[in-house]
């Protein structure tokens, strides 16, 4: 008798409800861009009652689910007659290239979801475990690429591409030049065609010119045909793709505070707007957007004072304090909080009056 089984049998495995995940196996990894590149796990998840369906998690949220479970569950932690020996979950990793860290984890996260999900049923039932294989509402929204490691290979077959109108496509024509920050921006030269594809909110669309394709801000072009209503977004709305799937840009405003003015920018990430960035991809995200390498992280407090971040637990209060004390109306997909960059060595910015 195979041990997966052994387990399930002597924890009453028949007494779980249908819906109970009792496999799971990692299908593809996808590249999100967020704050920073990260890879996404895509898994397959299989109930009790025999449905499937698709998750999307990254290397964070089983490294959060683990530390939760070891507090819960471990004999070490937490003495008692409900406790069991965990499996092992594979290390962190600082330094490498980000897909090939992704890819050489699937083989060791395939093993841990596999005895994970072969505990005690009183493990299983846990709220712990069953909300990470939980299908959230936006996992049921997002299309995926390849599924590489579910699908036998199959012979390519040629197809054609079908012509299209190009007088008909929704387009604009770029007026001023733009400069995008990262790849998730489109850079555009005045005179551009832009083919148009979706609106992301009300200042930016997302489109297609030379084989890139990319946001950018509505204010440097000019409409020649508009999107039709269908592909535009209500105020308060999530924005969709043109697959369908619920789109998850979130827009950050910031400021590079210098003494001979102060230069504003909007950018925009494939994050949600709950999720709180390490203080690390932001210093090194903001380096990128304003090309300046020695820089501090601030933001305004209540009082309206400048104050310095220096580590994850003071964007976790940049984040508490934008979320509490705003008063000021903003896009709905418009995080909470503000960044204002300074130089590292200007300490003018910082109220030292008492």
């Amino acid at each position: 008798m195979s041990l997966p089984r052994q387990l399930r049998e002597e924890s009453d495995f028949e007494q779980l409800p249908d819906n109970v995940p009792v496999s799971a196996t990692i299908a593809d990894i996808e590249e999100k861009r967020g704050f920073m590149v990260y890879f996404c796990f895509v898994i397959e998840v299989k109930t009790k009652g025999s449905s499937k369906y698709l998750i999307y998690r990254r290397y964070s949220e089983f490294f959060s689910l683990h530390q939760s479970l070891e507090q819960k569950f471990s004999p070490e932690t937490q003495p008692g007659p409900y406790t069991c020996l965990l499996p092992t979950l594979p290390g962190k990793v600082f330094m490498g290239n980000k897909q090939e860290i992704a890819e050489n984890r699937i083989p060791e996260l395939n093993t841990y979801m596999k005895k994970l999900l072969c505990l005690p049923t009183w493990v299983l039932l846990d709220d712990l475990i069953r909300m990470f294989f939980y299908q959230t509402e936006s996992d049921s929204q997002q299309v995926p690429k390849a599924l590489r490691r579910l699908r036998p290979p199959t012979r390519r077959v040629k197809t054609e591409k079908p012509k299209t109108d190009l007088l008909s496509s929704p387009r604009a024509e770029a007026v001023f030049d733009f400069s995008g920050s990262g790849k998730l921006e489109l850079s555009l030269k005045a005179g551009d065609v832009i083919f148009l594809l979706r609106r992301v909110n009300a200042d930016w669309l997302e489109g297609t010119v030379k084989e890139r394709i990319g946001i950018f801000p509505e204010s440097f072009v000019k409409i020649i045909k508009p999107l039709p209503e269908s592909d535009s977004d209500e105020e308060g709305r999530g924005s969709k793709r043109k697959d369908g799937a619920q789109s998850s840009y979130s827009c950050l405003h910031c400021y590079l505070l210098e003494p001979d003015g102060v230069t504003t920018r909007d950018v925009c990430v494939e994050e949600d707007l709950s999720i709180q960035p390490s203080y690390f991809d932001l210093l090194a995200r903001m380096r990128d957007v304003f090309q300046v390498e020695d820089i501090a992280l601030n933001y305004r407090d209540p009082e309206g004072d400048l104050v310095r971040i220096l580590d994850d637990e003071d964007v976790a209060l940049m984040i508490r304090e934008g979320k509490s004390g705003s008063t000021v109306k903003r896009p709905f997909n418009q995080f909470p909080w503000e960044l204002h960059v300074t130089h590292s060595s200007d300490l003018s910015v910082y109220n030292t009056e008492y």
